[in-house]
């Protein structure tokens, strides 16, 4: 029997920057998908997740994607991609089990993913490098999935290092670990409101970038600057030019988020959070009331550096940067401030920064 773990994440800076080439800041976190699997003698792939609640069969060599148990597409789309990339894959099975909080987003499609291939990758001996091993996920999810995601999320599961940032260069395909300030966590809160994108908003707005770079004349919005922007704004629609200025800006503020981790300023960080989650109010336009009220308690909280959606938004969490020897006083105040202002339950999860898939 083979055991794999994968983390999932949290976007720290640099939203929806990936697929722009552009750059962002992340974190792996201490949840995740857990696989446990070995080969099978016949030509049956057998996927279950006592977590799910859910188990299915299908055929090793001629399966399709699924259209009732979307949950499978991840896994098979990782058997498919790494096939066809001439890594073999024979008949197996895998028990899934996860504790990473569902449509919170904090990755748990690309967790299981990378879980997924760090389990192929011991039970049939690849040899593969970590980047390329996430690249191939990504492709899976995009290619199986149906998610045009960038590779944020696989590269932040596989390069995870305990108590460092990720520093990603989504164009170079470059990765460094950043490390993290002393005497801070990370408080993710999740709104009771469920993150899914297949299909939905993400898509449309990685073709509005794409459309507001190509007003622009630039490549992609990576090679645009807030100067830049200011003097075309007349030639881009009001959601082309607030669009790009959303993504223009995350891209600087990683860079200045570089700056205060290394020189250890977490509150010089965490109000770069503050603006990042303001710009997704105003600009991007991929923040819910609830993520709202969320920063906005987090505003007022004693002992919080910074707040602001992970992930994709359109639901899912908040992460918060907090000092440590008050995070389970901030975690209550979320709860309580959360429901009275609401009237709907949220969750706190005191997460540490983990390392990487194995």
């Amino acid at each position: 029997m083979i055991t794999s773990h994968a983390p999932g994440r949290v976007e720290l800076l640099g939203n929806h920057t990936d697929y722009n080439d552009g750059v962002v800041l992340s974190a792996a976190i201490g949840f995740g998908v857990t696989m446990q699997g070995s080969k099978r003698a016949d030509d049956i792939i057998r996927l279950a997740s006592a977590t799910l609640d859910v188990a299915l069969e299908v055929p090793s060599a001629t399966f399709v994607k699924q259209t009732t148990a979307d949950w499978a597409n991840y896994p098979l789309g990782v058997v498919d991609v790494f096939r066809r990339a001439g890594f073999p894959v024979g008949a197996f099975e895998a028990d899934i089990s996860s504790d990473l909080p569902l449509g919170a987003g904090l990755s748990s499609s690309a967790a299981l993913e990378v879980a997924t291939a760090r389990l192929l990758e011991k039970m049939f001996g690849w040899k593969i490098s970590s980047l390329e091993l996430a690249k191939l996920c990504k492709q899976a999810e995009n290619e199986f999935a149906g998610v045009n995601c960038g590779l944020l999320d696989q590269v932040s599961s596989v390069f995870g290092k305990r108590n460092h940032a990720i520093f990603l260069d989504c164009r170079a395909e470059s990765v460094e670990n950043i490390p993290f300030p002393e005497g801070v966590v990370l408080i993710v809160t999740h709104s009771g409101v469920k993150h899914a994108l297949v299909g939905g908003e993400y898509n449309e707005r990685r073709e509005q970038c794409f459309a507001a770079a190509e007003t622009l004349g630039v490549r992609a919005l990576r090679d645009a600057t807030s100067a830049l922007l200011e003097t075309y704004r007349d030639r881009l629609s009001d959601l082309q030019y607030r669009r790009a200025k959303h993504v223009i800006g995350e891209n600087e503020r990683v860079f200045a988020g570089i700056d205060f981790l290394r020189s250890g300023d977490a509150a010089g960080f965490g109000a770069l959070m503050f603006d990042s989650h303001e710009s997704s109010i105003h600009h991007f336009e991929n923040s819910t009331l609830e993520l709202d009220a969320l920063v906005a308690i987090a505003r007022e909280t004693r002992g919080v550096f910074g707040s602001r959606l992970t992930g994709g938004g359109f639901g899912g969490a908040t992460v918060s940067l907090v000092a440590k020897d008050q995070a389970e006083t901030i975690r209550a105040a979320f709860t309580e401030a959360y429901a009275k202002r609401t009237g709907h339950h949220c969750l706190t999860y005191l997460c540490e920064i983990a390392d990487g898939a194995a």
